[in-house]
């Protein structure tokens, strides 16, 4: 299979406010837009993409139907504690503060209004055994 483009797709029950969220806060702009699904696109790179569902349209199969359960958002910024000051300006839940990991990560996690968990991330360098568990040009420098 050769992918040609690959996004998240968030079901919710609010199509309107996530499309606002994201927009609002994390600076996509709307590519498509109808009451029930929109395409998100980032304002600053258009590969990337995020897109907003109603979780119960019939181009979901029953069994699929639902609210978003088990899913993280990676966003990796160039200024993680600059996100982080807008972020808090902006009122957000801050679910996980600031922190440096060993394992190569400066981040910090928030959520969207459906609850769905968005991760901010700086790549940093690993620490300790952490660096020999990335391959050799996957290494955060």
């Amino acid at each position: 299979m050769k992918c040609t483009q690959f996004y998240p797709v968030v079901q919710t029950n609010d199509v309107a406010s996530t499309k606002a969220f994201y927009v609002d806060n994390f600076r996509f702009t709307v590519a498509f837009d109808s009451d029930w699904y929109c395409h998100l696109q980032s304002s600053e790179d258009p590969a990337v993409n995020i897109a907003i569902l109603q979780w119960d349209h019939e181009t979901i199969p029953p069994a699929g139907r639902g609210t978003v359960n088990g899913l993280i958002l990676n966003f990796e910024v160039e200024d993680v504690d600059q996100e982080f000051q807008r972020i808090q300006d902006a009122g957000l839940p801050v679910l996980k503060p600031l922190v440096d990991e060993a394992f190569g990560q400066r981040h910090f996690i928030t959520s969207d209004p459906n609850g769905v968990l968005i991760d901010v991330i700086k790549p940093i360098p690993p620490v300790g055994d952490f660096v020999d568990q990335y391959a050799s040009d996957a290494l955060p420098t």
